[in-house]
């Protein structure tokens, strides 16, 4: 078995490990609400084990091999928080350490209230410091008194036992042996199945990997560094993650920037910033509304943006105002439909981009056909030159939705008018109910977008005069056409076939019946 065989089968058994914990463990709660107590307390072990490995290896560092920074008294360990806080951006005392929590865990009658108190200092050790933003409410959604644990303290308390033994008895190494990988990976494989199981709620928040790693490639393509990367609607930060996993998060230069709605997706985002390993200066996930709120203009503008936004949602539109002023929307002359919010995040998205830049968006299909606003937007964008390329996706890839998205590319300094529409609706291999993206299909969408390749029946160079014709329509059908069925049935040979497999059919039937009747004969 070679190493890398071996490697994939340790990491699928240590998966099947953490899902099986993890619905054990959950009881009669449902997974999509019991995700947080997982996914938090995976979180909560990694700071402990973070932070400890880090005091322990300035100790060792400098020749005191037999110290254990779990073992002090919190009395002890003050002497070293400010400096802690400032390199780390949080502290944890010894006490409230996941493991010395877990070791006293059983005995402790008021587990609920001990781990309400160690989250809320964990937070508070960073106010006043720049990684404030960072930490501020990230265990809010960690609700060690909510009732679907249990009708009384004693039953919440066992539930949380049980969690958080769990967990400890997860074999994610240590960190000697690289457990930042274990601990992130662990975390990302925990989403993936939350949201496969999750309908249309998971894939709001988690886009699958092998989605995300062609988005983020698009982008790259041409470059092995980058200035910064944001992603307006970045959910669980799966996307942002990628371009770390691509070059590296040495060769991101400042960092990730993204915005999410909804609280527990926003607490998800950064937990899984920290379980990267992405120090709390490298980072900033902010809260708001995006299109009515944006949190990062003074960021702007940025190389690469990424987003799979929330396909067709609701947003106040021409019922504020204000919004037909906003610069980020004013250039189309029009905004978005009230119903369908799908182009106001890519006018956002372009006015947040590099003259240089590259944006990938995940499209709803209708965005690239329908009427109204819409076509005045995309006659916009496509007037301006700012289309650089419509992918189409196969369909099923995405959790809760079996819709055939595609993936918008921009460009604010292209070198001709032509957009590049390419038909990967072909491209995947089948995965039970779901399908898949190999590398070997995001190479081959990559070789064609790199190289604006026309690939009959695959790929074609479209000029914007063609387009303007069509009604701006952007639809890859519209002008990649699919290969005609050519095959041409002799039916003579047909019916010459179907009469061989009726004859054989018959002489087999044949030699069953008379097994059957010398079988019978023995037996009388």
């Amino acid at each position: 078995m070679t190493t890398k065989n071996k490697s994939s089968q340790e990491r699928e058994a240590l998966h099947n490990a953490i899902w099986k914990i993890a619905n054990d463990l959950r009881g009669s709660v449902d997974g999509w609400d019991f995700k947080q107590y997982i996914l938090g307390t995976i979180f909560y072990r990694f700071i402990s084990e973070n932070i400890s490995n880090y005091i322990n290896q300035n100790e060792w560092n400098s020749g005191n091999k037999a110290f254990d920074y779990s073992l002090l008294t919190d009395e002890q360990a003050k002497t070293i928080k400010e400096e802690i806080v400032k390199s780390k951006g949080f502290f944890i005392y010894p006490t409230q350490l996941f493991n010395n929590v877990v070791k006293n865990a059983i005995k402790d009658e008021n587990l609920n209230e001990t781990l309400e108190k160690t989250f809320k200092a964990i937070e508070s050790t960073s106010i006043g410091t720049n990684s404030e933003k960072k930490f501020k409410g990230l265990f809010d959604d960690f609700d060690t008194n909510n009732k679907k644990l249990g009708d009384t303290v004693n039953e919440i308390n066992k539930r949380l036992i049980q969690i958080l033994t769990g967990i400890a008895n997860l074999d994610l190494g240590d960190f000697t042996n690289n457990s930042i990988d274990a601990f992130g990976d662990a975390y990302e494989f925990l989403m993936t199945m939350y949201a496969s199981n999750a309908g249309k709620s998971g894939g709001e928040f988690f886009t699958p990997q092998e989605v995300s790693e062609l988005i983020a490639k698009i982008t790259l393509v041409g470059k092995d560094k980058i200035n910064k990367v944001y992603d307006p609607a970045c959910g669980s930060g799966s996307l942002l993650l990628q371009f770390s996993k691509i070059i590296g998060e040495d060769n991101i230069i400042h960092g990730f920037y993204g915005q999410e709605l909804n609280l527990t997706t926003y607490n998800l985002a950064r937990m899984n910033m920290f379980l990267h390993n992405v120090g709390f200066d490298k980072f900033d996930i902010a809260r708001q509304n995006t299109l009515t709120n944006p949190q990062h203009l003074d960021d702007a503008p940025f190389d690469a943006i990424v987003s799979n936004p929330p396909y067709s949602t609701k947003w106040d539109g021409d019922a504020d105002p204000v919004l037909i002023n906003d610069p980020r929307f004013s250039p189309a002359g029009v905004l978005a439909p009230k119903s369908k919010a799908d182009l106001a995040f890519v006018m956002h998205i372009l006015s947040m981009l590099s003259n240089d830049g590259v944006a990938a968006i995940v499209s709803f299909p209708g965005t690239l056909y329908r009427g109204g606003a819409e076509a005045k937007i995309r006659k916009y964008l496509v007037d301006n030159n700012y289309v650089d390329a419509i992918i189409q996706l196969p369909p099923n890839l995405f959790f809760g939705t079996s819709i055939s998205t595609c993936i918008m590319v921009l460009k604010k300094s292209k070198k001709d008018s032509n957009v590049l529409f390419i038909d990967a609706s072909n491209l995947f291999r089948k995965v039970n109910n779901a399908n898949k993206l190999d590398p070997e299909h995001i190479e081959k969408i990559l070789e064609i977008f790199k190289n604006q390749k026309e690939v009959l029946h695959m790929s074609k160079l479209v000029d914007a005069n063609e387009i303007a014709n069509e009604d701006y329509n952007l639809s890859v059908n519209t002008y990649v056409q699919e290969k005609e069925d050519t095959e041409i049935i002799d039916i003579k040979v047909l019916n010459q076939e179907i009469k061989e497999i009726s004859e054989r059919s018959a002489k087999l039937r044949l030699e069953i019946d008379k097994i059957i009747a010398e079988i019978e004969a023995d037996e009388d």
